[in-house]
């Protein structure tokens, strides 16, 4: 990796950690030149603008999270388990504050005050993550490890829904164990009704 894109990789850490510290409009140019010791004109050379940037941040955030359930896909074949290592990676990371909160769900809070391609990204991931969901929910319906009320688009919906309302649980409560607490009878439901 060249310094210029070991600094543009930077930037984009950088950007992601004060995104779900503050939000969108939470932190400038200024803030991530401070932190990782550039000058704000470093930045603009690698992202004009701040919604650039941010939109960069999420295609390649998007881009992590398909790559990372492609190989959840490869060494769990069981779909429970699969949602249960999901589950289980953000329990992980709001317990040892690595990624207290899906950086897209959080975006997708501010939604009405996003520029339209940061919006159009954010939709990119739910939709990418919801197509993977119902994949697993249909698979687990067919072998009989997933016991579903609804319909698998219907059932992905709601376990991303309650995976996202538990982040924002164990982060308005303080306590990363609110996210197991909130997530695991969920699962536990699920695989009841197989």
């Amino acid at each position: 990796m060249t310094d210029s894109s070991n600094t543009a990789d930077s930037i984009l850490r950088c950007a992601q950690t004060l995104i779900i510290a503050g939000g969108y409009n939470g932190f400038s140019y200024a803030d991530i030149a401070k932190v990782i010791g550039i000058r704000n004109a470093s930045i603009h050379h690698h992202f004009p603008g701040k919604a650039v940037l941010v939109r960069m941040l999420v295609a390649r955030y998007r881009e992590e999270m398909q790559a990372g359930v492609a190989k959840l896909e490869q060494h769990v074949s069981d779909p429970l388990e699969q949602l249960r290592a999901y589950a289980g990676f953000w329990e992980n990371c709001i317990a040892d504050a690595s990624s207290s909160f899906c950086v897209c769900a959080l975006l997708a809070t501010e939604m009405p005050i996003l520029p339209e391609e940061i919006a159009l990204e954010v939709r990119a991931h739910f939709k990418a993550l919801a197509t993977w969901l119902s994949g697993v929910f249909a698979r687990g319906a067919k072998q009989g490890s997933l016991g579903l009320t609804g319909s698998a688009e219907a059932e992905a919906d709601i376990f991303m829904a309650t995976v996202h309302g538990a982040m924002l649980s164990a982060r308005a409560y303080g306590e990363a164990k609110m996210f197991g607490a909130i997530v695991n009878p969920v699962l536990e439901r699920i695989a009841r009704q197989a």
